[in-house]
């Protein structure tokens, strides 16, 4: 009874790690970009992330993957790292954290885009095609309707720009996912396979850092307060206690239901961008949130509906 009641409190706790803290990470890429470039800001989150990953995974004395496996590892963190979670660090100065969360969310529309292998069963549904459709002209009112941006954080508004950035990320971010979902196998999941993704993904975000001359501008001491606590938070929330939260669930619960973070991120986001940092939100834009939303619910479900 009492393994039981442990079990759910875990499970709820994981739930709200990926329902908010990862819905909060968006205002932390903010408060970090004050002062810090945006690959410098990716490179020390997953360089440090992965060294206490390592700590832990030693000290439990788990088994170290190795050969394609390592290789493997590396290429999906990168892609899903830097290529993802990165480049959403460099659209957000252009535009505000919600906006970006807000474009973030279609993540599973782009699932069902990218993945070749269920083409046959997704293009057959029309509510799936309704709901990719749905989810990317709510994209583009979100972003036709954006208010102004006052963040200091943002060097220079640009909402195309922005959101291109975002999209790119968040098709590396599926790209490198359903690449770690044929290439990596579960039942060998290990506290060194994530510690290897961030890795490799802090070692490419410090080189792309290098080449853009980022290192070469980088003032430690200049860098204020605000700026190392936003860092803090990403390293702490984001690629610590959320990233391992959800590679737990997805073991333990099904994908469809895991996969529901990316309804309440953009909402939080989007209320805590308002509150916190005071980004403006105009109505409109939130009747376009709530078209993306309603798109990317309704491929889910039918997706979902499809396979079984």
């Amino acid at each position: 009874m009492k393994t039981a009641i442990v079990s759910r409190v875990w499970l709820v706790l994981a739930f709200i790690a990926i329902y908010f803290i990862w819905g909060t990470t968006y205002l932390a890429n903010l408060y970090a970009l004050k002062a810090l470039p945006p690959f410098i800001i990716s490179a020390l989150r997953y360089v440090v992330a992965a060294l206490i990953l390592a700590t832990l995974a030693y000290g439990k004395k788990q088994a170290v993957p190795h050969g394609a496996e390592i290789r493997d590892l590396a290429i999906s963190g990168i892609l899903m790292l830097v290529g993802g979670s990165g480049l959403v660090v460099v659209a957000e100065q252009y535009i505000s954290s919600g906006s970006a969360a807000v474009i973030v969310a279609t993540e599973p529309l782009w699932f069902v885009v990218l993945d070749y292998s269920r083409w046959k069963l997704y293009w057959r549904n029309k509510q799936v095609i309704a709901g990719l459709l749905l989810g990317f002209l709510g994209i583009v009112f979100f972003t036709l309707f954006a208010p102004e941006s006052t963040s200091p954080a943002i060097q220079s508004e640009n909402l195309l720009l922005g959101t291109v950035i975002v999209v790119a990320a968040s098709v590396l971010w599926v790209v490198g996912t359903l690449f770690a979902a044929r290439r990596i196998k579960p039942s060998r999941y290990t506290l060194w396979h994530p510690t290897i993704q961030l890795m490799a993904a802090g070692f490419f975000a410090g080189l792309i850092a290098l080449a853009n001359g980022e290192w070469a501008d980088f003032d430690l001491k200049a860098v204020e307060q605000s700026a190392w606590i936003g860092l803090g938070f990403l390293i702490v929330f984001g690629s610590l206690i959320a990233y391992l939260a959800f590679g737990w669930l997805v073991t333990v619960q099904p994908p469809a239901l895991v996969s529901t973070h990316t309804y309440v991120n953009p909402l939080v986001a989007v209320l805590i961008g308002w509150l916190v940092a005071g980004e403006p939100v105009a109505g409109p834009q939130l009747l376009a949130l709530a078209v993306v939303l309603t798109g990317v619910v309704l491929t889910q479900l039918s997706t979902v509906h499809t396979e079984s």
